[in-house]
């Protein structure tokens, strides 16, 4: 069962006063472990705060909408700020921002509630829950005068364009029901494209229903629907969706919902990794490692390197597995005689065993180690990452020097005599030659895979 944020509710209109407790025990049924009711004018703001203190994982924000900013006096404002500042669950100022679609509030008013919050949250350091509706520029604008750099692009409606300069903004985008109405590729392109660690998962509930239940009240429990249709543009599991959207409203709104221990073993899809190492051979530029130890929403900082009795009541009894992998935040090839004591016994309960590595195993233990791994291990893939030894050196910065990319290469073709399924892979790092990376793989005898540059895991 998934864990899910709907990180975006409206859950005090009358819609939900017929069946709430049933909206409710759905939610939790669907695996929406938690909420953010959404304030859109003074009274529902209150609504929203009184609600976050009657359920358990249920967190409030406090705004105005653009629809309602005509005639909005200060003494309102200051009202929410005073709600916001003094309710332990309200996470955010939102819903904020301009809509030039509707323009039921003139724009001038618009933006002027709106550049009064933005400062509010500022002040008080809360992120926002931004309304942009056929306003891209000017909203984004308007966030960077205000210097707000923590919040989320609500309902997310912009091109893969827009959504690059609200990351680089420092903005989450949120994905609502839309994402899976036919016409809508915009949206699922975007999705495709930006860096999950900023996506977050919404209802926007009762608006906006996803197929199949386009046209009808919206709630809670239909996220699960959206997170589902997320994990299929991205060639993951619900779980995987879920988990990693779970972090992100974390990080983003401080709800402690996100399970931010250390793992030793992990799961993305149908593949169960084995992390037992921080250490590696190289300081790779890339590495996602120099800016966040965590991988599809789980944490691979470890605190020390696990024994293999550890390793093992990690691994426990998983079901549904394809593959077994010897990849964390390290090379796990650095420990080698806990490898192949993993491994034997792991292929002994039928597993296949794959290990990812950066094919300096032989350098860093100065002798031949495949054959030992004969027998034990059924794929092995290695990070070429350059066709040459001098761009090679300065992106992965190996100890070795200029020998440190034939190493790899005698590694990649010794590999062949002993593990049956043999890849080279190189990550889309900008500058490097991806066909003369896999004309090199080619001339090893070895597969090619490309990794994406902005994609860990």
């Amino acid at each position: 069962m998934p864990t899910i944020i709907d990180t975006h509710c409206h859950i005090y209109y009358d819609d939900f006063k017929p069946d709430w407790e049933q909206m409710l025990e759905r939610a939790e049924a669907a695996g929406v472990k938690g909420m953010i009711v959404i304030g859109a004018d003074l009274d529902s703001s209150h609504k929203a705060v009184a609600i976050a203190g009657q359920q358990q994982n249920v967190y409030c924000a406090v705004g105005i909408h653009p629809h309602d900013a005509e005639g909005v006096e200060e003494s309102a404002i200051n009202l929410l700020r005073e709600l916001a500042e003094n309710t332990e669950k309200c996470v955010a100022i939102g819903e904020i921002g301009l809509d030039f679609y509707r323009n039921r509030s003139p724009r001038q008013e618009q933006e002027r509630v709106f550049r009064r919050f933005l400062q509010i949250a500022r002040d008080i350091g809360k992120p926002v829950v931004i309304h942009d509706r056929d306003a891209h520029s000017e909203t984004l604008a308007m966030i960077r005068e205000a210097g707000v750099t923590s919040g989320v692009m609500h309902c997310f409606s912009g091109d893969l364009a827009f959504a690059a300069q609200c990351l680089e903004q420092g903005l989450y985008l949120s994905v609502p029901g839309t994402v899976t109405y036919p016409s809508n590729q915009q949206l699922r392109d975007v999705v495709r494209n930006v860096p999950l660690e900023r996506l977050l998962l919404e209802t926007d509930c009762p608006y906006l229903a996803p197929v199949p239940h386009r046209g009808r009240r919206n709630e809670p429990a239909y996220t699960r629907l959206t997170a589902e249709k997320v994990a299929e543009l991205r060639g993951l599991a619900v779980e995987d969706i879920g988990r990693i959207t779970t972090m992100n409203a974390g990080r983003l709104f401080g709800i402690p919902l996100w399970d931010s221990s250390s793992r030793i073993a992990y799961r993305i899809r149908n593949s169960l990794y084995l992390n037992i190492t921080n250490r590696c051979s190289n300081s790779c530029i890339f590495c996602a490692k120099y800016n966040d130890f965590t991988v599809k929403g789980h944490n691979l900082l470890l605190d020390h390197e696990p024994v293999f009795e550890e390793v093992m009541v990690a691994i426990d009894q998983p079901h549904e597995i394809d593959e077994i992998v010897f990849c964390g935040f390290g090379e796990s090839l650095l420990r080698l005689e806990l490898v192949k004591e993993l491994a034997a016994a792991l292929k002994q309960r039928g597993f296949r065993i794959r290990i990812n590595s950066d094919g300096q195993a032989n350098l860093a233990h100065g002798r031949n180690i495949l054959p030992e791994l004969r027998g034990l291990v059924d794929s092995i893939s290695v990070s070429l990452n350059a066709p040459d030894a001098e761009l090679y050196v300065k992106l992965c910065n190996t100890p070795f020097g200029m020998s440190g990319y034939q190493g790899v290469c005698d590694f990649l073709k010794e590999a062949t005599n002993h593990i049956p399924d043999v890849i080279a892979t190189a990550v889309t790092v900008p500058g490097v030659d991806i066909e003369a990376c896999s004309k090199v793989a080619e001339g090893l005898g070895v597969n090619f895979r490309v990794r994406e540059y902005s994609e860990v895991g």
